[in-house]
């Protein structure tokens, strides 16, 4: 018999085949791709013809030795997705998950063989990531090795259990990352003792119980992003950011953004300006009796505060003694990630859509930043809770991300005209915040600014953006880690690293500042907290009750009821 006659040799020979028109689909594909109803459509799409071939070469290379692995036994496969014991004693299954992988590698090769701009090229990649993300072998029952494993054990209760809930996924409107039964506002999240002093309709102002005897002459507010809500930064006890300044001696107050409904869906991005953080700082004010205090913005939270001292600046005010910002994006040349949903076309059907009226649905927003991390946030629950009937495990921040919050519609679109697709706060005097024409150059108070390395909403390059726009004093620390685990980092976790640079200078790119910069172990808020101490004045007696005088008697016991509401 003829080597071609052996069954093993037509096998390959189909195998080929079939992979040589997978990569000839492919390609035809990736011309036509649709970015999906988010993203503009893309035009007709040239190849580099030199990079197309190199990478036709490696796949079939690739293809070959596919099939030589699995001739001789598992393919070697490095993926978590599947690394369980099903798809390691199942032939098939590994044999499926290598040729997903291959594929996947190759369509991500394609689109860097794209000739096209960085921009085009950044939403064909999002497109595609997306798409294999979600055809993967392991989000699917009649491919997923480990979950028929697990339902064959079981004898079918992991799959009833998978049914039940999807079915209460269905009905609570978002895919369960944790057990939230688990969790209660107030209980065991958001516990640091203290009561609201202040309301409107947009936000409660809380003031912390004093922990020291002594308190800083300088009271301390904290303004946290309305996307989500402030308690990411009160946890619990030992990773609570809030607990920490209160035991550093600083008398704290923080704003709890209310979670808009429809009668709030008028609201504007000068509202959330005057009416939250100019009001905020306003009634420490009067409640502390000092004449300058010392504020945090975190993400959002942060570019409102800018807003809010530049307003001031111009109306030659200056409450505020010292300013930090978390990552926080001012100036937004560099939007990481979220940079492929913006343009004209985008953000003029935002306007069109809300821009006068309307919501910007807290599941909407918590799902694009949910997909941003698809086969984390997504797929990864997708497959536990429903095709092996699994119930994700108690973990507090994932409680949190999923109690999303609304955005009044009208804030939503100038936010995203003015800031994303303009970038207007950088350029002085093109806008114009609650009646005055906007100018970071007058904001000379000193400024702590921290930003995430690996932080896929405030990019470490846009973060570190911020020394070149503020002209006072500055210090600047990058932190490893992501946009949350980043800054939640409490020194007694002795987790990660941060770096620091101690000759007082601020080169154009960030890259130059690391050149200079040293790394040190744990924790960067221990020299925050001494940063903070510099600015906070001297120390008196801690009050012995909340607020001032009926006035501003307390309302209710924090964490009030504002971060209660659900979106």
């Amino acid at each position: 018999m003829k080597d071609s006659e052996l069954p093993w040799a037509k096998g390959a020979e189909q195998f080929q085949q079939i992979f040589g028109q997978s990569w000839a689909q492919a390609l035809q594909s990736l011309r036509k791709i649709d970015l999906g109803p988010m993203l503009p459509a893309a035009p007709a799409l040239k190849f580099s013809p030199a990079k197309l071939q190199e990478l036709q070469q490696q796949y079939l290379k690739d293809v070959q030795a596919l099939w030589a692995q699995g001739l001789q036994g598992k393919p070697e496969i490095k993926d978590r997705r599947f690394a369980g014991e099903g798809w390691a004693s199942n032939p098939v299954a590994a044999f499926t998950a290598a040729a997903y992988l291959l594929n996947a590698r190759t369509l991500m090769g394609l689109v860097d063989a794209v000739e096209a701009d960085e921009k085009t090229k950044a939403r064909i990649r999002f497109g595609v990531e997306q798409w294999m993300a979600a055809v993967s072998p392991s989000n699917f029952l009649a491919f997923n090795a480990d979950a028929q494993k697990k339902a064959i054990e079981t004898q079918g209760e992991s799959i009833a259990k998978g049914i039940q809930n999807l079915l209460h996924d269905l009905r609570q409107g978002h895919v369960s990352m944790t057990d939230e039964s688990l969790f209660e506002v107030g209980r065991n999240v958001a516990t640091t003792e203290g009561a609201v002093v202040f309301e409107n309709e947009l936000f409660q102002l809380i003031e912390y119980k004093p922990l020291t005897a002594k308190v800083y002459e300088r009271p301390f507010l904290m303004v946290p992003p309305c996307i989500n809500k402030f308690y990411i930064l009160d946890l619990q006890p030992e990773n609570s950011l809030i607990r920490y300044a209160v035991e550093q001696g600083h008398r704290t107050f923080v704003v709890s953004w209310r979670n808009p409904h429809e009668e709030l869906a008028h609201k504007t991005w000068d509202d959330y300006v005057q009416d939250g953080a100019l009001a905020a700082i306003d009634v420490v004010r009067s409640i502390t009796g000092a004449d300058q205090i010392n504020a945090l913005g975190f993400c959002v939270g942060g570019t409102i505060l800018s807003n809010a001292l530049a307003v001031l600046a111009a109306r030659g005010d200056d409450p505020v003694a010292s300013a930090t910002f978390l990552t926080t994006l001012i100036d937004f040349s560099d939007t990481g990630i979220l940079d492929v949903f913006i343009d004209e076309a985008f953000v003029k059907f935002r306007e069109m859509q809300m821009g006068n009226g309307g919501l910007m649905k807290g599941q909407d927003l918590a799902s694009t930043f949910s997909f941003l991390r698809p086969n984390d946030l997504v797929w990864n629950y997708v497959v536990g809770n429903y095709l092996k009937g699994e119930t994700p495990p108690p973990f507090d921040l994932l409680y949190w991300n999923s109690d999303s919050t609304n955005l009044p519609g009208p804030f939503y679109a100038w936010y995203l005209r003015n800031f994303y697709l303009e970038n207007n706060l950088v350029q002085p005097g093109k806008v114009t915040v609650c009646g005055e024409k906007i100018d970071l150059n007058n904001l000379t108070l000193p400024v702590y600014i921290y930003g995430s390395r690996e932080d896929h909403i405030v990019p470490i390059n846009a973060a570190y953006a911020s020394t070149q726009v503020l002209p006072g004093q500055k210090r600047f620390v990058m932190g490893a880690s992501g946009h949350i685990a980043g800054v939640i980092n409490p020194p007694a976790a002795k987790k990660r690293s941060h770096w620091l640079r101690e000759d007082g200078k601020f080169p154009p790119t960030l890259k130059e500042w690391q050149a200079g910069s040293t790394e040190l172990p744990g924790s960067w808020w221990t020299d925050w907290s001494a940063w903070l101490k510099a600015q906070a004045g001297k120390q008196v007696a801690a009050p012995k009750g909340y607020g001032k005088g009926a006035k501003f008697k307390a309302i209710e016991p924090a964490p009030g009821r504002y971060v209660k509401e659900k979106a």
